[in-house]
């Protein structure tokens, strides 16, 4: 799952309107920038695979240091032991990471293992039986937990139309026919995991940055309004 995640933090985050976006939004893909880095590190392995689909074109051989269920478990506390100052703030932080999991359970193909070096793995394996449906099926899913977010920012004042924008683009980037992992796969080893692993990471961080900017802008421009109508 790749846009699932985000549409999870834009829903958290609305949720909870006070509190920041940035350790939410990073929450929900702590689990996939710590995949790539331990794919970086020779830590995880995942093999190109053009018939892996819909959209990642790569095998996930090992994963267990990041999407096992105790890792999971783990470092959703280390995230919310991050930001304890403020109590409400780490139980949505811990659960924005405990969310990658579960929202990743249906999709795997049962390469997500109990603990790491566990010989039991779960994944309900929708990518593997429903292939392309199953990216649709994750662009419905997002689509709802997008309007429930819409309707709350919308109620707080704000123009919702730019995380739409942003969410629509990525999903259709990671579709079947575009997703850039499909070129990557047919490299050569070590080029395909390394890109793979680089471009993942790229794209999780790009996309986390335009949503923390626009929730930046949308307060500083709440805050100058404000200012306006006290006359300063």
């Amino acid at each position: 799952m790749f846009t699932g995640h985000f549409a999870i933090g834009l829903a958290l985050k609305e949720s909870q309107p006070k509190l920041p976006v940035w350790p939410i939004i990073i929450g929900v893909n702590f689990i996939d920038i710590l995949f790539n880095i331990f794919i970086l590190l020779g830590w995880d392995k995942a093999t190109a695979d053009l018939s892996a689909g819909p959209y990642f074109f790569f095998t996930l051989n090992f994963i267990d240091w990041d999407h096992s269920l105790l890792m999971a478990f783990v470092w959703s506390i280390v995230w919310g032991i991050l930001f304890l100052k403020n109590p409400k703030l780490s139980w949505i932080a811990a659960v924005a990471v405990f969310s990658h999991f579960l929202a990743d359970l249906p999709l795997h193909n049962h390469d997500m293992a109990l603990y790491p070096h566990s010989a039991e793995h779960l994944g309900f394996g929708l990518w593997g039986s429903m292939g392309i449906w199953s990216w649709v099926l994750e662009g419905v899913f997002s689509l709802i937990l997008f309007w429930y977010a819409k309707r709350k920012a919308v109620k707080r004042g704000l123009n919702y139309i730019w995380p739409g924008m942003i969410l629509f683009a990525m999903f259709f980037i990671v579709s079947p026919w575009l997703s850039p992992m499909k070129w990557i796969a047919k490299q050569s080893e070590p080029l395909a995991h390394i890109a793979m692993a680089g471009v993942l990471l790229f794209s999780i961080l790009l996309s986390s940055y335009l949503f923390i900017r626009y929730y930046a802008n949308n307060e500083h421009h709440k805050v100058h309004r404000k200012k306006i109508l006290n006359g300063f």
